[in-house]
């Protein structure tokens, strides 16, 4: 399912912390890596001085071994321009399977390059883009660190039920297949939408969103032997995301994004921009099916 990866990187700790974190995607298929350093125009010049003494190959190089190391295939390039444009271009253009980015959790105002990136790729995504989720190592010997390195061991999806959600469920099918040890279901009820214009026909649409619940929760169970739960929980969306992973040790969030171009209030285009700069756990989001242009 990620058979080809292309990861976004430079010389920061965080980039180190990423590569280290990666082996956890060969129990879904993964292979093949492209590593990609992206040299904004305007400082190309300057880069290519700093870099003359061979320091920006040989960190490359360095980080080809790290992947090799995990038996992943490696290829490295550096190209000119924006990174979110470059990624995105690279990626439809060579069919890589997932774009992969790291990010620090809860880095609102982060000036890290990858933390930045992270939250501008997802704007134009038209790859999945999967940000794994960095800390700060407490005992500070390093910058940073990994968590959730194994994102096989628990997965949550929420759910909206529509199209794009769908689109998504579509990868977790793929994932139990390939044996993700447990999946967790979620779909909330807006409790600020609901209390403004359907309070009184709350248990209907609970009747009838448990039914859809139960039904993907069946259609996970044939696809392997994954342990699979379904909850249906009412208040705010982002909420209720962020505190199932906090409460059920979730390694990995999957879920649809909207991105730019779509109705901020649809649940899958705000709320997976806000869980993919909160979250504690890493979060792969599956775009849309759109016609999307690099700007």
């Amino acid at each position: 399912m990620f058979e080809r990866l292309i990861i976004a990187t430079d010389l920061s700790p965080e980039a180190y912390a990423v590569l280290n974190c990666l082996g956890g995607l060969k129990a879904y298929g993964a292979k093949e890596c492209l590593l990609l350093q992206c040299l904004p125009i305007q400082e190309t010049a300057s880069s290519l001085r700093t870099f003359a003494s061979g320091v920006l190959e040989q960190n490359l190089q360095g980080q080809k071994g790290i992947l090799e190391q995990q038996g992943y295939t490696v290829k490295t390039r550096v190209v000119q321009g924006l990174a979110k444009n470059e990624i995105n271009r690279i990626a439809v253009e060579e069919n890589y399977s997932v774009m992969v980015v790291g990010a620090r959790s809860h880095t609102m105002t982060s000036e890290a390059f990858l933390g930045n990136l992270a939250y501008d790729l997802i704007h134009h995504a038209q790859k999945p883009v999967l940000i794994i989720r960095l800390e700060d190592n407490p005992d500070g010997l390093s910058c940073v660190k990994t968590i959730g390195c194994d994102i096989s061991n628990h997965v949550l999806v929420p759910t909206d039920f529509s199209d794009n959600a769908e689109l998504a469920f579509q990868y977790v099918k793929k994932m139990v297949a390939d044996g993700a040890k447990k999946v967790t279901l979620l779909h909330v009820q807006d409790k600020a939408f609901l209390s403004l214009f359907l309070a009184e026909q709350l248990e209907t649409y609970d009747d009838m969103d448990n039914d859809r619940l139960r039904n993907m929760k069946r259609i996970l169970q044939e696809q392997g032997k994954t342990e699979v739960e379904a909850i249906l929980s009412y208040g705010s969306p982002s909420v209720e995301i962020l505190n199932t992973v906090h409460e059920r040790n979730i390694q990995l969030i999957v879920m649809g994004s909207q991105g730019r171009g779509f109705v901020k209030e649809f649940f899958l285009g705000s709320v997976s921009h806000n869980i993919a700069r909160h979250s504690a756990a890493s979060v792969l989001l599956i775009p849309a099916k759109r016609e999307n242009e690099l700007v």
